[in-house]
């Protein structure tokens, strides 16, 4: 590549390549277009998940292409959108592979805005669709605390006036800082390492305060770590940053928000005269209602005292009511024996009327019929059965092959034990074995005629 982009091309013909000519064009672009300042529209918006921003810039009547990469898109990504009119700020460049001109961007910010607002917005809408702004989340400040924990740096203003207003209000309340950073670049890990340390303490809330300042002098306490490090604490947190017109994400979040330090001091710092006061007031209560109640208790004895009688006029009355119901008593016993009486003669009557003899006599004489006739029944059964076996034998001797073999007959089995029916099965010096009617025999055969046989003529 040459050095100097400006060289102009010799006179007589120099063929340069596409990759030649796009690079002279690009660093000629590149020295010339430095730093541009440019304000458009955004569309064809594209995220690829590598973390670089690419989009089109356009105005009325033309457009061109630009890229963010991941360092400088890392806080204004989430808040880019197709149709939002912007600043930026980049040098024109060309991307050689293509050929294609282009804008690469260090910084965008919103028209008529900085960078910073478009961040914090964007932040704001995101963690507010999570629900991390919700009523429903925030924990109420208890009412008396006896600890309480302050993340804020130790030098400054800030920590002065928060002891202040409580050794004014509650000399009582136990006060202890943990401090840290609250600007700069370490800032924002020192405040989550606070609050994690300080959530695990047990303290009864905690104060996350700072002085005021500029947008980028609070930044710290909108970064989406922080946020959510202040969302996920047990303790009920109030967070104090700023003075009254500053603003920052983790006011959202906290469970209260307060204009200032001290405000935030004032609302966890009951305030003694007040709860001497109530406490008088209380006390004054509390013996006006004593001495109500005794003057009911009074008048409610003094009832009892009228409406009581001497214990021997009660003893007379229940004397006389046990009397009545012993007599109540004797009789309901003499009518309940006496329909006892009468249903248990119904009763014997009834059971007389079905006794079982007359049924057992009846079962009695089937039965000794029954055995008279099982005898003769079995020995019936037992001819019938001994004529049809008889008849059964005679046929399985007339189809059973041992007959035919008494008669002479025999049957040939070879090795195997199968029957030979064809002289085809067998072969010359073959061993057969032919069972008989009585017995078996061993035989060899010597010929089954089955292969001619040549003679000589000479014999």
């Amino acid at each position: 590549m040459i050095k100097d982009p400006f060289q102009r091309l010799n006179l007589d013909r120099e063929v340069l390549t596409v990759s030649q000519l796009n690079g002279r064009a690009r660093g000629l672009l590149e020295d010339v277009f430095a730093q541009v300042w440019v304000s458009g529209e955004i569309s064809n918006l594209s995220k690829p998940a590598s973390g670089h921003v690419y989009f089109t810039l356009k105005d009325q009547q033309a457009q061109v292409r630009c890229a963010l990469f991941r360092q400088s898109a890392a806080r204004v990504r989430e808040a880019l959108r197709d149709g939002l009119a912007v600043t930026v700020r980049g040098k024109v460049s060309l991307f050689e592979g293509r050929g294609d001109y282009q804008l690469i961007l260090d910084s965008v910010e919103p028209a008529g805005d900085g960078a910073l607002r478009l961040a914090f917005d964007a932040l704001k809408d995101k963690l507010s669709a999570e629900g991390l702004f919700a009523i429903e989340r925030k924990q109420a400040l208890p009412a008396h605390p006896q600890r309480i924990g302050i993340i804020s740096s130790p030098t400054g203003a800030v920590i002065r006036d928060i002891i202040s207003v409580f050794r004014r209000r509650a000399p009582q309340v136990q006060l202890t800082l943990i401090p840290t950073a609250v600007q700069g670049r370490d800032a924002t890990a020192q405040i989550i390492r606070a609050l994690k340390m300080a959530d695990a303490f047990g303290f009864d809330a905690l104060i996350l305060a700072r002085g005021g300042g500029s947008l980028e002098d609070l930044w710290c306490f909108n970064e989406e770590p922080l946020v959510r490090a202040v969302a996920a604490c047990r303790t009920p947190i109030v967070s104090a940053v700023g003075h009254e017109t500053d603003v920052t994400i983790c006011d959202f979040v906290a469970d209260v928000r307060a204009p200032t330090p001290s405000a935030a001091a004032e609302l966890l710092a009951p305030d003694n005269s007040e709860l001497v006061q109530r406490l008088s007031n209380l006390q004054r209560r509390l013996l006006l209602r004593m001495q109500a109640r005794l003057t009911r208790e009074q008048l409610r004895l003094d009832n009892l005292r009228l409406r009581l009688r001497h214990p021997g006029e009660r003893l007379r009355q229940q004397a006389q009511r046990l009397d009545d119901l012993d007599m109540r008593l004797r009789r309901a016993y003499e009518q309940q024996f006496k329909q006892h009486r009468e249903r248990l003669a119904r009763l014997a009557a009834r059971l007389a009327a079905q006794h079982p003899g007359r049924s057992l006599a009846l079962l009695r004489l089937r039965l000794d019929s029954l055995a008279e006739r099982l005898p003769r029944a079995m020995g019936e059964g037992l001819k019938a059965r001994q004529l049809q076996l008889r008849s059964q034998v005679q046929t399985l001797n007339a189809v059973s092959p041992l007959a035919t073999l008494s008669r002479g007959y025999s049957i040939l089995l070879d090795d195997r034990g199968h029957a030979i029916h064809r002289a085809a099965q067998t072969q010359p010096g073959q061993r057969l074995r032919a069972k008989l009617g009585e017995g078996e025999l061993q035989l060899r055969v010597e010929d089954n005629h089955l292969t001619p046989v040549t003679l000589s003529l000479l014999d």
